[in-house]
Order: structure tokens, then C-alpha cells, then sequence
């Protein structure tokens, strides 16, 4: 039997979907799919289980690198 982490890995390969895998948390991995207007990110736990977060928007052009600034200088520790 293969684990859910795995299936997920082959139904988005065999989509032509790209993403990204990472692991920020000990208990998970992240698989985050970047779409069309659309961001999603899978955190798939050991037992197989998964959640999932959408993240949705129209991907216009919002600033240029005073943004990228201030988002930085908001966001800092």
C-alpha cells in the first residue's frame, strides 16, 4: 500500500502540475501547488491525512519595489 503523500506526488506529476515540497513543521510536509489565480498548499501528515489551504486572488500587478519594501519593513521580527 502506498502512502497518501506519494499519491499525491504522482496524481500531480501525471497533471503536468508543478509544485514544491517543504517541511516547516515536524509532524508534516508541505505541498504547495501554484495555479492560474490560485495558490494551494497541502500539509500531509504522517497518518496520511491531509489539509488544505487555497489561497485565490486575480493576480493583477499591485506595486512595484516600494511594495516589496514595505511588505518586508511590516513583516520583520
Amino acid at each position: 500500500m502506498s502512502h497518501p503523500f506519494y499519491n499525491l506526488l504522482r496524481k500531480l506529476e501525471n497533471a503536468h502540475i508543478h509544485f514544491t515540497v517543504a517541511r516547516y513543521r515536524d509532524d508534516t510536509v508541505l505541498v504547495t501547488m501554484t495555479l492560474v489565480g490560485e495558490r494551494v498548499e497541502v500539509d500531509v501528515f504522517e497518518d496520511g491525512h491531509m489539509e488544505v489551504s487555497r489561497f485565490t486572488g486575480n493576480e493583477d500587478i499591485v506595486g512595484g519595489e516600494e511594495l516589496v519594501d514595505q511588505i518586508i519593513e511590516n513583516n520583520k521580527d
